[in-house]
């Protein structure tokens, strides 16, 4: 009876303070199971939108916008259905008024609605003003989560009635923008509230809600293929995290590491190129500076950091050098920052770039330098010991070398050579430390380099011509023999003593200490050739191996040299051997006389004793070598090995000259010595002496005819003295 009561009163043109109290005068009369049931009923009283309530000194709105209600989801339930406890004698209804409790027919929200935990202790009452189900849902205006206002086109801005910090930051990111023009796959906040990523769900326990952040982030940028075909990272890119220092960290229990949300941050996700992004160039050091802050603090004195505060796009940053997705401890080899990767990997790009150094003034030969100094090519071929860049110029706080704070300012440069040469002291700093062979930047070398060059394209380019004709003459006759045109004159079968065993040992030792020289030289000065490449497959420890053999080797040629000198002027056949070996004027007509006769200007080649001008010129240029090569080497160790003694420029005229002497000395050997042993027509496949101890009759014949001549008469009187006595 009380909805029809409610309807009659509210069809007559009445007042609405009357009407009111003709509807509670007829409630009270009315038999007692006639109270307010129907919707109509409450909307006698709730219909009017002035009508109010006070509650904790707050005036509250008791309004009902029955159209609005209408609409709702609730359109059909009558308001009993949710305002519970209303009794007979209620008139109108109980007071105080119970709370709504939506959870008695919404049991599922209790596990639904994670991202506001608070609802699961107060089971829907509300624990706050944003979190109880009037508070997003609203109260009589409920529409359904799958179209109209709840839609997923719409919990931004719902969610934004409380959240209004957030919901702006949404609104600028990439995710919000996506979203506002009506991209499917952008997510809103439910996307990623709906499950528990917050510090309000997990506590103390960070690690497990960076590891749910981190999974939620994946789910959209790795497991969902339409979002990844919108994207530009690849999946090679994503996946890198997880092998990254930060995701291992994090993946082991670290809760300090890095995760999506403290690069990318939260709800401001904004592309790289944004200024406002926090993974923007210029903004990576306040980034990661929220976990790394000394660093930060060292790179913002740094002249990187400078340059970056100046805005300067071009300047590196923290992902420049460690990389971004795919950062690794500074101890893994596959780092762009491990030890030995950091100056060929980091500093290279910039410093090796032209257009770097001619737009910011740099010198544009600072990296090549030091790819040629001995740092330099020790790292390239694989050293994890000696000095790269970080060494001497630091890591973070690198500085220019005008600044009084910066390790290479040079009165610093004694502290900071000494961490690596105790006992360094102003004389082992003095000189350049980038040093190049131009003239300009250093004469001294640039002459030393230059004579060497054209000594060597002379004298070897000369051996090449002369063994050229030699080999074409030789090889003529040899060919003429063969088809019978010249007759060949036979000779005994005696052999004759050309290198005694103690001779055989120097010539050895020399030899061997010569190729081992050779080879470990040359190693460190092209550390990345293919050769040298296969000996260092053999072992990764080659470089250190190498420094050491090299060392041996010097040492064992420099004692064999020095018995040498002893056998010459204390043995017998050793002062022999060098009064032989004398240059002599007839030297020059002999070498005059080969050339005419190779040349087919003469049919006579002279007769060679036993030494020729070709054996004299070797074994005066292996003496010259041999004391050069001593000389600069025990320079360059002694300055390594103790600091003080020499300066820089004293090694790098020792080391310039070093190199270039070796070269000379390797094609002499290979263009002149292997040549008159190995390849001339009258010896091939190869002169045995150097192994035997002796030449056959017809081998003294063809190279030294007039010592043959002279041991033949001292045979001819030793055997005629023999037969008088």
């Amino acid at each position: 009876m009380a909805h029809r009561l409610s309807r009659f009163i509210k069809k007559k043109m009445l007042p609405k303070h009357l009407k009111i109290s003709l509807l509670i005068i007829g409630l009270v009369i009315l038999p007692s199971k006639i109270y307010a049931q129907s919707i109509e009923d409450c909307l006698m009283c709730h219909s009017d939108n002035e009508l109010t309530m006070e509650k904790k000194g707050k005036t509250i709105s008791l309004f009902v916008d029955e159209n609005i209600f209408k609409k709702s989801v609730h359109s059909k339930l009558n308001c009993v259905s949710c305002h519970k406890g209303f009794n007979p004698e209620d008139i109108p209804h109980a007071d105080p008024i119970k709370e709504v409790n939506c959870v008695s027919c919404h049991n599922a929200a209790l596990t639904k609605h994670s991202f506001h935990p608070q609802i699961l202790k107060t089971k829907g009452l509300g624990g706050g003003k944003d979190v109880s189900c009037v508070s997003c849902h609203g109260s009589h205006e409920v529409a359904s989560t799958k179209a109209g206002k709840w839609s997923a086109k719409s919990t931004p801005e719902s969610c934004g009635n409380c959240h209004k910090d957030a919901l702006e930051l949404y609104k600028k990111s990439n995710h919000g923008i996506a979203f506002s023009q009506g991209d499917e796959s952008a997510p809103s906040c439910i996307t990623c509230h709906k499950g528990a990523i917050t510090k309000a769900a997990f506590k103390d326990d960070k690690t497990s809600m960076k590891q749910a952040q981190e999974k939620l982030c994946l789910s959209c940028h790795l497991d969902d293929p339409n979002v990844r075909s919108k994207t530009k990272p690849t999946t090679k890119f994503i996946l890198a995290y997880d092998k990254s220092v930060h995701g291992k960290a994090l993946h082991s229990g670290n809760g300090d590491a890095a995760n999506c949300v403290d690069c990318h941050s939260a709800h401001d996700v904004i592309k790289a190129s944004d200024s406002q992004s926090s993974v923007y160039r210029l903004n990576i050091p306040n980034t990661c500076g929220k976990c790394h802050s000394e660093i930060k603090n060292e790179f913002t004195e740094s002249v990187h950091g400078v340059s970056v505060a100046k805005g300067n796009i071009d300047a590196p940053v923290c992902t420049s050098c460690h990389g971004e997705h795919n950062i690794l401890k500074h101890t893994d080899p596959n780092s762009p920052v491990a030890y030995q990767n950091v100056s060929l990997m980091v500093c290279s790009p910039c410093h090796a770039s032209v257009k770097l150094s001619e737009k910011y003034g740099l010198s544009a030969n600072r990296f090549k330098t030091f790819t040629e100094s001995y740092h330099g090519l020790a790292l390239r071929g694989g050293s994890a010991t000696v000095a790269n860049c970080g060494s001497c110029h630091g890591a973070h706080n690198i500085k220019p070398s005008t600044d009084p704070t910066s390790s290479v300012y040079k009165d610093n440069l004694v502290k900071t050579c000494g961490k690596c040469h105790p006992g360094a002291n102003t004389t082992f700093v003095a000189g350049k430390i980038h040093v190049s062979l131009e003239e300009k930047e250093e004469p001294i070398l640039y002459w030393i380099a230059t004579i060497y060059i054209v000594l060597i394209v002379t004298i070897v380019g000369g051996m090449f011509l002369h063994n050229a004709v030699d080999f074409y003459r030789k090889g003529k006759i040899r060919k003429l023999i063969q088809a019978g045109e010249i007759k060949v004159e036979h000779h005994g079968h005696g052999l004759y003593l050309r290198m005694t065993l103690a001779e055989r040992i120097q010539h050895g030792t020399m030899a061997l200490s010569f190729i081992i020289l050779v080879i470990t030289g040359f190693m460190l000065r092209f550390p990345e050739s293919w050769w040298v490449s296969h000996i260092r497959d053999i072992s990764s420890h080659a470089f250190e191996y190498r420094s050491l053999i090299h060392r041996i080797a010097a040492v064992a040629m420099i004692t064999v040299s020095l018995y040498h000198l002893y056998y010459i002027l204390f043995t017998q056949r050793g002062k022999q051997l060098v009064i032989d070996l004398l240059p002599r004027w007839q030297d020059v007509k002999d070498a005059i006389g080969v050339a005419k006769f190779n040349l087919g200007l003469s049919n006579q080649k002279p007769k060679l004793d036993r030494f020729s001008y070709v054996e004299k010129a070797e074994y005066w240029a292996l003496v010259w070598g041999t004391v050069v090569m001593s000389v600069t080497g025990l320079i360059m160790w002694i300055y390594t090995d103790q600091a003080g003694t020499f300066s820089k420029l004293e090694w790098d005229i020792a080391r310039t000259i070093h190199y270039f002497e070796a070269w000379l000395a390797f094609l002499a050997i290979v263009v002149w010595h292997f040549y008159f042993v190995i390849f001339n027509p009258d010896v091939y496949p190869m002169n045995l002496a150097w192994l035997k101890g002796t030449l056959t009759e017809e081998e003294m014949a063809h190279e030294h005819p007039l010592e043959l001549e002279r041991l033949k008469k001292q045979e001819s009187k030793e055997n005629s003295e023999d037969k008088n006595s």
